[in-house]
């Protein structure tokens, strides 16, 4: 029953979102690193190759990422695929959406947004930040525009991969926390981080 599957979804939503919420000072502090340092990086890219008012590599979506992958690192919205493939997907849709309807933003802003939620859908990449990557695309500075089909390389793939492992080394600094947080994530990614962990730990 799709009623069923609603409230499973909602009720299992909940319990991550209040048991990420708890004060626990310590998942504080790591999600404040994480994010400082994910977002600085990103921040240094733009002062040290971008000058004037045009953001590049701070677009606001990672922003919204960074939410979810260093504070709610259990959501299934925050895992590896989703973050990666959500941004990219949008992206491409965004800027193909772009060039077919440049002008008319009444069109183009809404079709970049409701293609790309579909199209993470069918692709099980549903990642919310991935709206905001598509509508920048359509909305964004002339800056934006002009890089065309660049965008979905840099600044998204790129700023996107340094949001990841950031959050890969931050998110699994404790035994606590495990990032990715599901699945076949966790049994690979966080197994094979521990055991350089060890491995560095005995030199």
């Amino acid at each position: 029953m799709p009623t069923e599957k609603i409230k499973r979804s909602y009720r299992k939503t909940r319990y991550i979102l209040y048991k990420e919420t708890l004060i626990d000072y310590k998942e504080h502090f790591w999600s404040f690193l994480g994010s400082f340092v994910g977002i600085g990086i990103l921040a240094y890219l733009e002062s040290s190759q971008f000058t004037g008012s045009d953001v590049v590599y701070l677009i606001g979506s990672f922003g919204a990422s960074s939410v979810l992958i260093y504070g709610i690192i259990q959501s299934p919205f925050s895992q590896p695929r989703n973050l990666i493939g959500g941004h990219l997907i949008s992206a491409f849709i965004g800027v193909s959406v772009n060039k077919l309807v440049p002008d008319i933003v009444y069109i183009s802003a809404p079709l970049a947004v409701s293609l790309s939620i579909i199209f993470m859908q069918i692709t099980k990449t549903l990642h919310p930040p991935g709206g905001a990557t598509a509508l920048i695309a359509v909305t964004g500075s002339a800056q934006i525009k002009a890089l065309g089909y660049m965008y979905v390389i840099s600044p998204v793939l790129i700023g996107v991969l340094i949001l990841f492992l950031t959050a890969l080394i931050f998110n699994n600094m404790t035994s606590s926390r495990s990032y990715p947080s599901h699945s076949t994530y966790h049994k690979h990614y966080h197994k094979h981080y521990h055991k350089l962990r060890k491995r560095l730990a005995r030199k």
